[in-house]
């Protein structure tokens, strides 16, 4: 695990870097804060570096790869994101958010109706977070269907 710590490392730091170099084509209008829109993906870019460079020079010790169901799980979850992904814009974001934190809770180990709940909880405390106090411009349902 040291050789593909340091080689996902390195990934890591060319994604952040070509995450860094597309944030800086985002255009500022003349009424924008005085951080801007590009502080935050600077931020986060930032953050992706140093712990790339740390993940680089200190790699964990040589650990087993997930094998069998532990695989199957994954690839799950990866499948229930890449979905996430797309259908939030379609569908606004309480619907694909519900189900997506619902599945990967149930996935964690929850039983089904709470991992509904939770799901269900997380999506639409999180649309408050960011649409309320945020003062974000997200759409909670698909066009037509109201907020």
């Amino acid at each position: 695990m040291i050789r593909g710590d340091r080689i996902f490392g390195v990934c890591m730091i060319v994604l952040a870097l070509g995450y860094i170099l597309s944030a800086s084509g985002i255009q500022t209008s003349f009424m924008s804060d005085p951080v801007g829109p590009r502080a935050f993906p600077y931020m986060v870019a930032g953050v992706v570096i140093l712990t790339s460079v740390v993940m680089i020079l200190r790699p964990d010790p040589d650990q087993e790869w997930p094998a069998g169901p532990m695989l199957g799980q994954l690839a799950i979850a990866l499948a229930v994101l890449a979905g996430y992904a797309k259908a939030i814009s379609p569908l606004g974001f309480l619907i694909p958010t519900a189900i997506a934190a619902g599945v990967l809770s149930w996935q964690i180990g929850g039983r089904p109706v709470r991992a509904a709940i939770a799901g269900i909880g997380l999506s639409v405390g999180l649309f408050v977070l960011f649409r309320v106090i945020l003062g974000l411009g997200l759409r909670g349902l698909p066009s037509g269907m109201g907020f």
